[in-house]
This record gives C-alpha cells, structure tokens and sequence, in this order.
C-alpha cells in the first residue's frame, strides 16, 4: 500500500489525481495540503486523509513515500525539489516549472535522491495518439513533411476551482506564462512523442486578444499563441493554442507525409484518420479526446505508481518533460509580442 499526499487540492487535484488514486487498490490517500484550510479539510474529509496546514508538515511524515504537486506555477520547482529532498517520489502538474534552471534542478533532485519525477503530460496515455506514433513509426502516411497542432479552449476562468476573472491563471505572479505553457507544453509534448523527434527551431508569436481580468483591462499573461516548430530531421509545422475559443473545444493534430495525411480528433466519430494520396481512406473509431466538460481516466496516476511499483523510468519522467519546456521557453523567447502586456509591433 502507497501512502500518497496531496499538495494543492485544486480543480486538477480533484477531478483527476484524487479519484484516480482513490480508485487503485493499492494507494490511501493520506494526506493533503491547500493553502486554502477549509477546502484542504473538506477534501481530507472526502478521503479519510489528514489535512495539513503546511506542505513541509506534510512532506515531513515519513509514511507518506509520494506526492501530487498541484499547486500554481511559480511554486512547482519549489514544492517539488522539497519533495524530492525529503525522499518522495513526484508527480508535478505542467508547466514542469518557469525556468531552464529549475527545471534541470528538479531533474537533478530526483537523480541524486534516487526518486521518480514524473509531470502530467496526459496526452501521451490517449490510445488515439500512442497508435499515431506507431503508424507514422510503420510509414502510414510516408516520411513526415509537416504538422498542424491544436489546443484551445474558453479559458481556464470557465473551469477553475475559483472560477472567474480574477483565476490565478491570469495572475502573471503566479502563472508567469499563458496559453503558450498552459496547452501548448501539452502539445509540444504531444509532438515530440508523435515523432519521436527533437524540436530543433521554434518561434512564437504570442498574444492578448481577448481576456480582461476582475479590473476590466487586459491580462498580463497571452490567452492566444501561434508557434513554429521545426523537427530534426526537417519536417516543420505550427502549433495553435488559445484560451477564447467559445465554441467546441479543439485538440485536434494533422500530420501531413509524403505518402498521406493523418487526422487525429478532427471528426465527432473517428479520432484517427489516415487519406492517402491515391484517394484511399481509412477511419478509426478508438477513443474521444478529454475535456475541461469530460473529463475520463487520465493514465498518468496509474504511470506514476507503477513506475515507484516497477522502479523503471517512465515516457512522462521528468527528463522527457525537460526536453518538451526546452522548445517552450525557446519558443518565448524568440517571441513576437503583439499586445502583450501593453507591447504591440505593427507593419507600418
């Protein structure tokens, strides 16, 4: 049995990380911390846990051997590298943390504490995505010429656990980043792991089009990016991430070969669809994409426990998410920053 705590008992923490764990045979659930008491009490409660009103209170029980690290952006590498210093092993949520540095450190930690680190990229448990990569791995669609990615979605103020305008999400303090790290470190990932492939050029251009906080005036973080990615081995395509899409949600990645196109989750019905260029057409019926609306099993608790269970390295290790923040931060700082925070470049 695997004594598991929780830190931050947010909207994530309780829609994915504590149903997931309470649902497994062999965790308890025993402790968890939120800054915000009454909702750690309630939720300690919900669980049978104790509720701590510290994380280092938490951390320093020696019965707990894991942690999910759920809280804002700016406190990831923080928690984490406590976590690991006092023997847990980790499951941080994403962004991994809000610089190279941290996160090389967090990676550091779990090497010289002898524990996992693992970070939520969730999109590589979707069945549609894990048999993408091994079609485009059996040349499906032919050698790889370009992509198109997408991620968006109404904004994180329609879904948080303190819903509204003044979410944290639009706090530059606490996120530090926007869409760009909210969605688009998912599908950076998500390409990476497509491919098999190291993103070897990237730019951004990133964007406050839409989102105002509790004030009225623009928020300080972009809600709407567009990113190039360029591949080692020569394929490029773009990335598209935004928090004002207020119809259906939209996750859906094309890739384009030399020999097809394959569609994932851009049809109702079929989530993989391969068109190759002899006008043949094969449809797919795996799976649906997650939503903020429906939620399903994530896969990433489950990854988490048996990589402690099997003491292996795991494909969302901490290391693998280092790489993917790599291409993120590249991409920002390469940045366009057109009405970002009071910025704007216009052709003349």
């Amino acid at each position: 049995m695997y004594n598991i705590g929780i830190i931050g008992c947010g909207k994530i923490a309780q829609l994915r990380h504590l149903p997931e764990y309470a649902a497994r045979g062999d965790v308890r659930i025993a402790g968890v911390y939120d800054r915000n008491q009454e909702r750690g009490e309630a939720v300690a409660k919900n669980y049978g846990a104790k509720s701590y009103h510290t994380y280092e209170e938490l951390l320093a029980n020696p019965e707990i051997v894991a942690v999910s690290v759920c809280t804002a952006n700016n406190s990831h590498a923080e928690i984490s590298m406590k976590a690991l210093q006092a023997g847990k092993h980790v499951l941080c949520e994403k962004p991994m943390a809000l610089t190279r540095e941290e996160c090389r450190e967090m990676v550091r930690a779990a090497e010289r504490n002898g524990r996992h680190l693992l970070v939520g990229h969730n999109q590589r448990f979707l069945k549609t995505h894990q048999e993408a990569r091994r079609l485009l791995q059996e040349g499906a669609v032919g050698k790889l010429i370009s992509f198109e990615t997408h991620f968006t979605h109404a904004g994180p103020e329609t879904w948080s656990i303190d819903a509204g305008k003044n979410v944290w999400f639009f706090d530059k303090d606490k996120a530090v980043f926007g869409a760009m790290a909210d969605l688009g470190v998912h599908k950076t990932d998500l390409i990476r792991y497509l491919t098999g492939q190291e993103i070897v050029l990237s730019h951004a251009f990133l964007e406050t089009l839409d989102k105002k906080g509790g004030d009225g005036t623009p928020i300080a973080v972009d809600d709407y990016a567009v990113c190039y990615y360029r591949l080692e081995q020569g394929a490029a395509g773009t990335m598209t991430v935004g928090w004002s899409n207020y119809g259906r949600e939209d996750n859906s990645t094309i890739l384009y070969g030399q020999e097809g196109v394959m569609k994932l989750y851009c049809d109702e019905k079929y989530s993989l669809i391969i068109e190759k260029k002899d006008g043949t057409r094969v449809s797919h019926e795996i799976d649906r994409i997650q939503t903020n609306a429906g939620q399903s099993k994530s896969g990433v608790i489950d990854e988490f426990i048996e990589c402690i269970s099997e003491d292996r390295e795991s494909i969302i290790s901490g290391r693998e998410a280092l790489a993917s923040m790599e291409a993120v931060f590249s991409a920002i700082e390469n940045a366009d920053t057109m009405g970002l925070a009071g910025k704007r470049r216009e052709l003349r």
